[in-house]
């Protein structure tokens, strides 16, 4: 399904402020992997998502999606088979049109908002009704009077409107509050199953790493220093992953947010 090859970011390359991102990282995602990813500030996590999205090109390596070479593809290209959840809920939805006409511009609903159908109400509607917040009766209400959750769970549930071949979700839940970030996790995972969407998901909570998914990585400089899935992920806990990291980066992991979640 995903492919990296060795790719490497250096930004600002020859001054004084160059920064090396991405160092040689290679990944492969089979179809329906859903991957936790932890690092700290500066590990590369949402680089790499920016490399993948084509936000930059990379300076060297490769990147496959379902088969398709996109490495130098226009980032609004891969857009139509990528979706994406950034820690700012208020990012993902257009605030000043509504419910409904944010849900025909990502279901891509007979073209123009005048197009809109009985049928399509009736299926966007059943669709807001799984998230349990009672959207679907605020279908003409604007998306900027939703509190976060709300606006969190329906650019989710925009993002997977059409089922992308890759969703990349960036710490999404981590400016909610604990109870709407759980609810809104939980309807990530059932979206995600239901639906067999193979995720990489950033969080800075080393347990939740564990639980979700099928397999965790774990960032450091740039580039990947541990992946870990099957029998020894089930077996692992938060103090085996904190001295995996000591051994393959060299370094305690100084992360207050990560330690203290």
């Amino acid at each position: 399904m995903l492919n990296i090859s060795r790719i490497s970011k250096t930004f600002n390359h020859g001054t004084v402020n160059e920064k090396r991102a991405i160092t040689d990282l290679s990944l492969h995602l089979a179809p329906g992997d859903f991957v936790t990813i932890i690092g700290s500030n500066g590990a590369g996590k949402s680089t790499l998502f920016n490399a993948i999205c084509g936000d930059f090109l990379t300076d060297s390596g490769s990147i496959i999606l379902n088969g398709e070479d996109i490495t130098f593809m226009p980032a609004f290209k891969r857009s139509k088979h990528i979706g994406r959840l950034f820690q700012d809920p208020m990012r993902g939805s257009a605030p000043g049109m509504t419910i409904e006409e944010n849900l025909t511009l990502a279901a891509a609903s007979g073209g123009w908002l005048s197009h809109v159908t009985k049928a399509d109400k009736k299926r966007f509607r059943e669709r807001l009704a799984l998230l349990g917040m009672g959207l679907e009766e605020r279908m003409k209400q604007p998306v900027g009077l939703l509190s976060g959750g709300q606006r969190q769970a329906l650019t989710l549930m925009m993002a997977t409107f059409v089922p992308p071949w890759l969703l990349l979700l960036d710490e999404h839940t981590a400016a909610l509050d604990p109870a709407t970030a759980e609810r809104v996790l939980e309807i990530t995972r059932d979206i995600v199953n239901k639906d067999k969407i193979t995720t990489l998901m950033v969080t800075h909570n080393m347990q939740q790493a564990l639980e979700l998914g099928n397999r965790t990585l774990m960032m450091d400089a740039g580039g990947i220093v541990l992946d870990v899935k099957g029998e020894e992920r089930a077996k692992m806990t938060v103090a085996d992953l904190l001295s995996q990291f000591r051994d393959r980066a060299g370094k305690n992991l100084d992360n207050d947010r990560m330690l203290l979640s």
